[in-house]
């Protein structure tokens, strides 16, 4: 009995559903293809946006090196540890980041103290202070954490750096160089990636998007860009 009343309610709100469909649907011609090739467009941006930062994501989890192969190609090419503290921004959940690999491949060196950052934001407003950072030590002197935001907050990364410090980080807050990551987006070559208009589309809204120093209140005389080309 329940069942059939429920069946007979959703006919009914389908049927009013349909209803307001079908008198709207004669005003398209009218003007009301105008929302409707603006929401097109809309869409197709995000979807762009989407489709493009999901590849570029599966390029960097493609060859990950594990934190114990990296630390022990340190030690094996004798790679100098200078003082200080180094922050990297990174969008990998485990193994070694890509921008540190690129950072010690071209300058030779790391810092003694490494802290890798990821930035996660929820599907809530906020988060609390108590649940925000998760830390931990991969290697001496090495850790990986992950920040939990929510969709009203904007991110403080050197807030999160003294909330780590207390936390047991043997971070020198007053001693921290950003190293962030700036990908140069170009097609692949062999054109098994996406579509050309699709890149280039991709690219430009890459270039144009809020910089990541102001985006995560980072100190800009502290901030080091390491560029690389990325073919989708």
């Amino acid at each position: 009995m329940e069942s059939a009343r429920k069946w007979s309610d959703c006919r009914s709100l389908s049927l009013c559903d349909a209803s307001f469909f079908l008198a709207n649907l004669v005003k398209v011609a009218d003007g009301g293809y105008v929302p409707l090739l603006l929401a097109s467009l809309v869409y197709g941006v995000m979807l762009i946006w989407h489709r493009g930062s999901t590849t570029v994501a599966q390029i960097f989890r493609e060859r990950p090196i594990p934190v114990s192969e990296f630390m022990s190609s340190l030690e094996a090419h004798e790679i100098p540890r200078v003082p200080g503290a180094a922050v990297f921004l990174t969008r990998t959940l485990s193994e070694t980041p890509p921008v540190v690999i690129w950072h010690v491949k071209h300058n030779r060196a790391l810092h003694n103290h490494v802290f890798a950052l990821r930035i996660v934001t929820e599907s809530v407003p906020r988060i609390k202070k108590s649940e925000r950072l998760e830390t931990i030590e991969v290697a001496h002197n090495l850790w990986r954490a992950t920040a939990h935001y929510g969709f009203m907050e904007r991110p403080n990364i050197p807030a999160l750096l003294r909330q780590a410090r207390d936390r047991g980080c043997s971070l020198d807050v007053d001693d921290v160089t950003y190293y962030v990551a700036r990908e140069k987006i170009i097609p692949r070559s062999d054109g098994k990636g996406l579509a050309r208009w699709e890149v280039a589309l991709f690219a430009a809204m890459e270039r144009n998007a809020v910089h990541v120093s102001d985006f995560f209140e980072l100190p800009r005389d502290s901030v080091v860009e390491i560029g690389r080309q990325v073919a989708i």
